[in-house]
């Protein structure tokens, strides 16, 4: 008898994992308050029992599939136009779900860096915004950090409509451009937050994708032989010895009344962190594949500015693979260039910052992308600025001029197009200089340097010639061959489009780059 017993235990601990299955179950995103995206084919899917007919009921549509061998299913709902009226959807699988209160409209993705998750609350305006932000059809979602080398397929999340309190806590930049959207167009708006600060591009992109593209063999060779010595006996050993003496520093810190030391930083931290190529791909970005959007907004770089070289290459690279990832075709993608920051230099040069920004500015090579230009609007002592607002007010003019055809809005900053040289004088002619050029604080053209062959930079006298011309001279220099204009991590430079859009960095000279590789 005691044998059958012990018999039928283990037959029902095998079976466990059946009965666990044979429940409909939904992602995070698929969730009450969501909104879909307007005007567009929205995938719906979730997991079920393998081999489960499932049916999804959403105005007037009877969808139906059937769960796979894994358990996965995956429908797709008719086009409907933008409704703010509460909707609910019905699946019906082994068991039955609602979500509840779905609106349809526009759906951007929020994602990136520090400065992309710097939340409402941290912006110098944010008492008087977050006050105005009850806004039951702005729709929000943050998508939780985690790092992996392992595909997730969900998070644990939800949505939740806008009022003063909880846009505190979410992204700045994205709230303050879903807002706009919002008031401006009249329809509902989703945010999905999706962002992680100090993370570097290649964790944003599938790992075997990175892998199999030459261009980032080294970076991954790089990675490839930390990890091994991340994952070694001698490296958690070494760790543990750092952590017992961090300990006693901690305690005779606390007797003498003084601060406690920082702690050693966890073999496992860094395999689990934000730089690790595929790692937030993984554990946040491949969870969200799929959900219908309209584009994207990204405020990152900081953490590459000294592979700038590289990023010319990555970041483009991460664009299009995220499209590929996504199959909605080339979305919308739309990027904050690096701000002003650290000290201002009394002489011109090179700058690992400012090459960051001309591949950014290369990257709108791609088609549907945009550039938001700011380095008028940084701070010298803190690389996330406190003016989240104006940054958001620059990045919706590409969307309101490219997407909602929004009349009478230039959403691109003036951006260098030609030059020639006659005497000791440059004559630059710039594009998207819409209604003419002008200075800001001061009458004199500010931040430019220019040079002769033996390629040393001094400050140049500027001044605009034209709507779209500036020449600009130096006695010191009496046969120049190159200009540059903000080309320092902290620009002093005062050139903007009559619409307020600061000029975009650049140069002239095609001088090797301090951060190609040796």
């Amino acid at each position: 008898m005691k044998s059958k017993t012990v018999l039928l235990t283990l037959l029902a601990g095998l079976l466990l994992p059946s009965f666990a299955t044979a429940e409909l179950r939904l992602p995070a995103i698929l969730n009450d308050h969501m909104v879909l995206q307007q005007k567009q084919a929205n995938p719906i899917w979730g997991w079920d029992t393998p081999g489960t007919e499932v049916t999804v009921t959403f105005a007037g549509q009877n969808k139906k599939a059937t769960a796979g061998e894994d358990g996965k299913w995956t429908v797709k709902l008719d086009p409907v136009p933008a409704n703010a009226d509460p909707a609910e959807i019905t699946i019906k699988g082994s068991s039955e779900r609602k979500i509840a209160d779905v609106l349809v409209g526009e759906v951007w993705m929020c994602s990136g860096q520090s400065n992309m998750g710097m939340i409402v609350a941290g912006d110098w305006k944010a008492q008087v915004e977050s006050l105005a932000s009850n806004h039951p059809n702005l729709r929000l979602m943050t998508v939780p950090r985690v790092g992996t080398q392992d595909l997730k397929d969900d998070f644990k999340g939800q949505w939740e409509a806008a009022n003063p309190e909880n846009c505190k806590s979410f992204s700045a930049v994205g709230f303050f451009y879903g807002r706009y959207l919002h008031e401006i167009l009249g329809v509902p708006v989703g945010l999905i937050n999706n962002s992680w600060g100090g993370s570097a591009a290649e964790a944003w992109v599938r790992r075997d994708a990175l892998e199999a593209d030459d261009r980032f063999a080294s970076l991954m060779e790089t990675w490839k032989t930390r990890e091994v010595t991340l994952q070694s006996e001698a490296t958690q050993k070494k760790y543990e010895a750092d952590l017992a003496t961090w300990k006693e520093k901690v305690a005779e810190a606390k007797a003498a009344g003084k601060p406690a030391p920082r702690g050693p930083r966890s073999p496992s931290s860094l395999l689990e962190g934000n730089a690790r190529p595929g790692n937030i791909f993984a554990g946040m970005v491949h969870p969200t594949l799929g959900y219908g959007m309209k584009g994207v907004i990204w405020y990152q770089g900081e953490s590459n500015a000294g592979r700038a070289h590289e990023y010319r290459s990555l970041f483009p690279y991460m664009i299009e693979q995220w499209r590929k990832e996504w199959g909605q075709g080339d979305f919308p993608f739309y990027w904050v260039q690096l701000a002003d920051f650290r000290d201002e230099l009394a002489e011109p040069g090179d700058s690992q910052w400012a090459e960051l920004r001309e591949a950014q500015t290369m990257t709108m090579s791609l088609p549907n992308t945009g550039e938001a230009v700011i380095i008028d609007i940084g701070e010298a002592n803190d690389i996330h600025p406190k003016n989240k607002y104006d940054v958001a007010a620059r990045l919706v003019r590409w969307a309101l001029a490219k997407d909602y055809g929004i009349p009478n809005i230039n959403p691109q900053s003036p951006t260098y197009e030609d030059m020639s040289v006659t005497g000791k004088k440059v004559s630059l002619t710039f594009a998207h200089a819409t209604g003419g050029l002008r200075t800001f604080d001061v009458n004199e053209v500010r931040g430019f340097a220019i040079c002769g062959e033996d390629k040393k930079w001094v400050w140049a006298d500027a001044k605009i010639t034209g709507a779209n011309t500036i020449d600009v001279w130096s006695d010191a220099v009496a046969q120049p061959i190159a200009v540059r204009y903000a080309w320092a991590e902290n620009p002093v430079c005062n050139v903007l489009s009559k619409d307020g859009l600061p000029m975009t960095p650049f140069r002239t000279d095609d001088f090797p780059m301090i951060t190609a590789p040796k």
